[in-house]
């Protein structure tokens, strides 16, 4: 299972949300390119990055962040927040991301995320499917919508899509435990081949080896390394052990 640290930005500062509330703001580091080098030196090879301040304002904002990351360091970014035009993806892959996440364009606006498929591919697209009460939200998660989580995630992965990052937004940043019950949920509804990348609550390094025997092909930590639950040297080893 790939582990994969998150740096979200707002402001061009690495910052963490809890359930997403922008007025939960809390600051970790002023300059995401340390944390970014940090990760690199503790043999992580992967980077979710997250533009809040894009996800707000629905277009991309903090690709200058992404650029200096993929520039100064080897690590395969996936990007997300506010990417809602071909324009948008243009730049966040020029800016080196080797993915990017698209959430609310996929439910708002599946014409142009299928076309995002058609035209780079589906390792280079990401399915952002986070939830509230197995409902997706949209939007920075400031809205939801009518789409039911597992038969969403199910129609996109017969339009060819294999990562799907969920993210349950009762847990985000909660450091209270992911939720299993709906990642086993998902992985047994939906066909073998789709690579879940579980998202939000992850709070001790023990939650890991249970989320990997699962069947999740990758997990994103947030809190629980900007606040010592889970050390890099843990990470470090689990990748090692793992490799």
């Amino acid at each position: 299972m790939r582990i994969i640290p998150a740096i979200d930005i707002i402001d061009g500062k690495c910052v963490r949300l809890s359930k997403g509330d922008y007025d939960t703001k809390k600051i970790y580091n002023e300059n995401p390119l340390e944390i970014a080098k940090e990760f690199e030196a503790h043999g992580i090879e992967y980077l979710h990055l997250v533009d809040l301040d894009g996800a707000k304002s629905k277009h991309i904002v903090n690709h200058k962040v992404l650029e200096q990351i993929a520039s100064k360091t080897s690590l395969k970014i996936d990007f997300g927040g506010g990417l809602k035009t071909d324009e948008d993806l243009r730049i966040a892959f020029e800016s080196g991301a080797k993915q990017i996440t698209g959430g609310s364009i996929a439910v708002k606006d599946p014409d142009t995320f299928l076309g995002w498929i058609d035209k780079h591919g589906s390792d280079k697209i990401i399915l952002g499917a986070d939830a509230m009460d197995e409902k997706v939200a949209v939007s920075g998660w400031l809205e939801e919508s009518k789409e039911e989580l597992v038969p969403f995630i199910q129609s996109y992965q017969e339009k060819g899509i294999q990562y799907v990052i969920c993210t349950d937004i009762s847990k985000d940043g909660m450091l209270e435990g992911p939720s299993f019950d709906l990642y086993a949920k998902i992985i047994n509804a939906t066909e073998k081949g789709v690579k879940l990348i579980a998202s939000g609550g992850i709070s001790t390094f023990d939650e890991l080896p249970k989320l990997s025997e699962m069947g999740c092909e990758g997990t994103i930590i947030g809190k629980a390394i900007y606040e010592n639950r889970i050390s890099l040297k843990q990470l470090e080893s689990y990748i090692l052990s793992n490799g």
